[in-house]
């Protein structure tokens, strides 16, 4: 029996940093996903995550958070990119809601 606990105890540590990460992606898909349907081009921007401390030099415009406001998302314009990131794209939350 009490291996079994170890087990999955052992798991959940294991799983916990993944399922975090996940939640950075989906929060940054939504996003992006936003922004594509306010009519900016899939190839005019970029979404980025990184860590707070380096928000500022990543040279974009935060849109969103994630981990537990550890990281932010990041846009960028890019080569086709003169739209502005439309208002209503960032979420402050740590996953979508649906």
């Amino acid at each position: 029996m009490m291996k079994g606990k170890k087990w999955i105890l052992t798991a959940l540590i294991i799983a916990t940093p993944l399922a975090v990460q996940a939640s950075c992606e989906t929060v940054k898909a939504d996003i992006n996903q936003k922004i594509i349907n306010n009519g900016v081009p899939a190839n005019g921007f970029t979404l980025e995550i990184v860590p707070n401390d380096q928000a500022e030099q990543a040279g974009g415009q935060v849109v969103g958070h994630c981990e537990n406001d550890s990281q932010k998302i990041v846009y960028k314009r890019g080569a086709e990119g003169d739209a502005p990131v439309p208002a209503n794209t960032g979420t402050s939350q740590d996953a979508p809601s649906s």
